[in-house]
């Protein structure tokens, strides 16, 4: 973690990022705004006006999306720089476990991207602030946020750990994370069969349950498998790494 914050890396992906964030809200308020001061107009349709399907869901919605782009900037050092530098060496045959470091790694990467998404909680508290929301969806879709950043930070530790350029782990990372998001828009024009594989495997199918405020377990598994499979990977490719030296 000492080493995310010595670097201008974290605090550039995370001002970057709490802007965007802070710029959507924005938006997504305004308009929310207008569109209550066109219904006060029209009695009837007021009833239909709710704070959370409009500004949470929308709000969550493209926060999910655009944390693809910012999370292989924060995986993409993880190990390939150490490889780079010819420090993977010290550390494959430290004292200290491949798996060790692996889970101290991800644990590091998942608490800075923690620490970006509760400054960022500030947007609920505005939002509440302009009516009663209902804290139960807003708590299940900051589960989800969590979830969708530890199997985002697992692919990426993995592409980080395959190899030494961090550009291209980045990269990777970024078309592997937008695959999980496209499936959605495939699995719309596929047969009954392969859609309903793709949609079970698209990131965007399991997060509408929490945005709606359901928990289902079954989402939960899986994106624990997402990161365990990830996290699996790379300690095979260290371990072989490890091996052939």
């Amino acid at each position: 973690m000492r080493s995310y914050f010595a670097s201008p890396v974290a605090y550039a992906v995370a001002c970057v990022w709490l802007f965007f964030s802070g710029f959507m809200f924005r938006n997504i308020l305004l308009e929310f705004n207008r569109i209550c001061l066109t219904y006060n107009q029209q009695p009837m349709r007021t009833a239909s006006l709710n704070l959370n399907d409009f500004v949470v869901t929308n709000f969550f919605g493209i926060k999910f999306f655009v944390w693809i782009f910012f999370v292989p900037f924060l995986t993409m050092r993880l190990y390939a720089e150490e490889q780079k530098s010819g420090t993977i060496e010290l550390l494959l045959t430290s004292p200290v476990t491949t798996l060790q470091t692996l889970v101290a790694k991800f644990a590091a990467c998942l608490s800075l991207y923690a620490a970006v998404e509760g400054v960022g909680f500030a947007h609920v508290l505005i939002a509440n602030a302009y009516g009663s929301l209902d804290w139960g969806p807003v708590l299940s879709a900051y589960a989800a946020v969590l979830l969708m950043g530890g199997a985002f930070v697992a692919v990426g530790i993995l592409t980080s750990a395959l190899t030494e350029n961090q550009i291209i782990a980045g990269g990777v990372a970024l078309i592997l994370l937008l695959l999980f998001w496209v499936i959605d828009w495939a699995a719309s024009f596929s047969g009954p069969g392969l859609g309903a594989v793709l949609s079970y495997l698209s990131v965007l199918g399991h997060m509408r349950d929490f945005q709606r405020g359901v928990v289902d377990t079954g989402n939960v598994v899986f994106f624990l498998s997402l990161i365990a499979f990830g996290l699996f990977l790379t300690h095979t490719a260290l371990e072989s790494r490890r091996w052939r030296q």
